[in-house]
């Protein structure tokens, strides 16, 4: 698990001021291990402090990705999840038929990023994202059933 404490450090040197309800929203970030949805954020810090200000959630999710801090994803289901930044990056397989997930190592995308920056002369922010197809078993399962 993350300790918000070296995220809330990160934004004070980064010149941004440290209030209670950034406190609040990557402390529930940093103790999902995982990916939660601003919906999400907002039901954890609302069991603590009921009040708790929905757009506060937005615009400090807006500033901790600006920064580095956490990375969104969409996985597809309408709405951006996420995660506290990880080293080492990781990427994420989604099967389009039954929504299994799986995790791939950045390494798999080394190639990929020498490439872009080799001939297209970009440097490709590839952190932490989704990519979409079909796991074996759904392979085997549309195989099967075109016989």
């Amino acid at each position: 698990m993350h300790h918000p404490t070296e995220y809330l450090q990160g934004l004070r040197q980064k010149g941004h001021r440290l209030t209670p309800q950034r406190e609040m929203i990557l402390s529930a970030i940093c103790e999902s291990n995982g990916h939660l949805t601003a919906d999400d954020i907002i039901t954890r810090v609302r069991k603590r402090y009921p009040q708790f200000n929905k757009s506060a959630v937005y615009r400090t999710l807006e500033l901790l990705t600006r920064h580095g801090f956490v990375n969104p994803t969409d996985f597809g289901q309408g709405c951006v999840t996420y995660e506290i930044h990880q080293h080492p990056h990781h990427h994420h397989l989604v099967c389009r038929k039954c929504g299994k997930m799986a995790e791939v190592d950045e390494g798999v995308f080394v190639p990929v990023e020498k490439k872009l920056r080799k001939d297209f002369n970009f440097f490709p922010d590839l952190d932490h994202f989704a990519i979409f197809g079909y796991c074996s078993k759904c392979q085997a399962a549309e195989k099967k059933s075109a016989r």
